[in-house]
């Protein structure tokens, strides 16, 4: 059915081996599917049609046996209030963050700047957002498949670049939104103020002058950034563990060497041509599947593969890719601005140079398009089955 819809922008689905399957043919066979899933789910265009949908719909509800009823949802803001509602089981990410926003009065062109998490809350304060919820993916179903993890859904805002604050600011729920999740950075040590800096944040919230306190905010380290759980890595060599934030361009690790001395490593995003998510299953019965984030970087011309083995390797990739976006957005926005305030005696000899920065750009997107894999936003179900073989 896709194929009818959207033509060659679909892959090939991977052939079938018609014979008995070995183990080793039975791992390649869950491989390629798993392939396949991820550069389907690459396609907006595919994510967003009816029959995409519907399909997951039902393999979600089918996987799990959940059937199509009425249920009652939580989502939980920032400041830990939550907004209760009436839903249909089978109802998408994008319809639950549709209602949420209808509820807390925000607007619906700003609907766009925000999105569904699942989180843990943690008995020492420590917030832990485990993944971003796909538009398709049905909130209440993924759920109850994750009840020993405890998680929770939350909204929380959906970009990378701070900047972006400033077109939330005239709306009071997008602005209350805003301010409920920096209080929360700050007490969950995401971000890292001054001394003086904290004073002042404090004094701010005392008064409840939220823009200012917002303003001063993003003057901080790290404010805007996404924090991971600590993890290991294999930089500069194996066996470190590292603190991840991911923000501003950058992938920043404080890491921890075997002599107990700590590292501070700026990964530019701009250096960046390749990454990875690979499932390298438990390691030990009963325990959770491990996953690698590898990524290909160029370091002083050299280049080199790193590895990070974090549980939130989906969101890290989806960070990255958000990063990306708007950093294309961006260029196309002062391009386009640029074509605007130029004479027209020189628009025509400036045009060149111009489609050539283009064609930079979106030859460098196009290579992580291709390379990145599996789609973080899509991955609801990490493994498949044998029985779905």
């Amino acid at each position: 059915q896709l194929r009818q819809l959207f033509g060659s922008a679909v892959p090939a689905f991977p052939p079938k081996f018609y014979l008995a399957m070995t183990k080793s043919m039975a791992d390649e066979r869950r491989t390629q599917l798993e392939q396949y899933l991820q550069n389907v789910t690459l396609d907006s265009n595919i994510t967003k049609s009816d029959v995409f949908i519907g399909f997951f719909r039902k393999l979600q509800q089918d996987t799990f046996q959940i059937q199509t009823q009425r249920a009652f949802l939580d989502v939980y803001l920032a400041d830990g209030s939550n907004i209760r509602l009436d839903i249909q089981t089978s109802d998408t990410a994008e319809r639950i963050l549709e209602v949420t926003s209808c509820e807390m009065g925000l607007s619906r062109e700003l609907i766009k700047y925000f999105s569904l998490f699942f989180f843990q809350d943690h008995d020492d304060g420590a917030l832990s957002v485990v993944k971003k919820v796909a538009d398709f993916e049905l909130p209440y179903v993924s759920l109850q498949s994750m009840k020993e993890l405890r998680c929770k859904l939350g909204i929380r805002k959906w970009y990378m670049d701070p900047s972006l604050d400033t077109l939330l600011m005239d709306c009071r729920t997008s602005l209350n939104l805003l301010y409920m999740q920096a209080i929360q950075e700050v007490k969950s040590n995401w971000v890292k103020p001054t001394e003086g800096q904290m004073q002042k944040l404090k004094f701010l919230q005392k008064n409840a002058n939220k823009a200012k306190f917002l303003e001063l905010i993003r003057e901080t380290q790290f404010y805007g950034y996404v924090r991971l759980d600590p993890c290991i890595c294999d930089y500069p060599e194996e066996g470190c563990s590292a603190d991840i934030y991911v923000g501003n361009n950058e992938i920043n690790c404080c890491i921890k060497l075997p002599t107990n001395q700590t590292k501070e490593v700026s990964f530019k995003v701009n250096r960046l041509r390749s990454w990875q998510v690979t499932c390298l299953g438990a390691t030990k019965d009963g325990e959770e599947d491990t996953l690698e984030f590898s990524f290909e970087y160029n370091d002083s011309g050299t280049w080199q593969w790193i590895i990070l083995y974090t549980k939130q390797a989906f969101l890290l990739s989806s960070c990255l890719k958000k990063i990306i976006s708007e950093q294309m957005m961006k260029a196309a926005k002062e391009s386009q601005e640029m074509e605007i305030k130029m004479p027209e005696s020189t628009k025509n000899s400036e045009k060149s140079s111009i489609q050539q920065k283009q064609v930079i750009h979106s030859g460098f997107i196009s290579r992580k398009r291709f390379l990145v894999r599996p789609n973080e936003d899509d991955c609801v179900f990490e493994k498949i089955r044998e029985e779905d073989l």
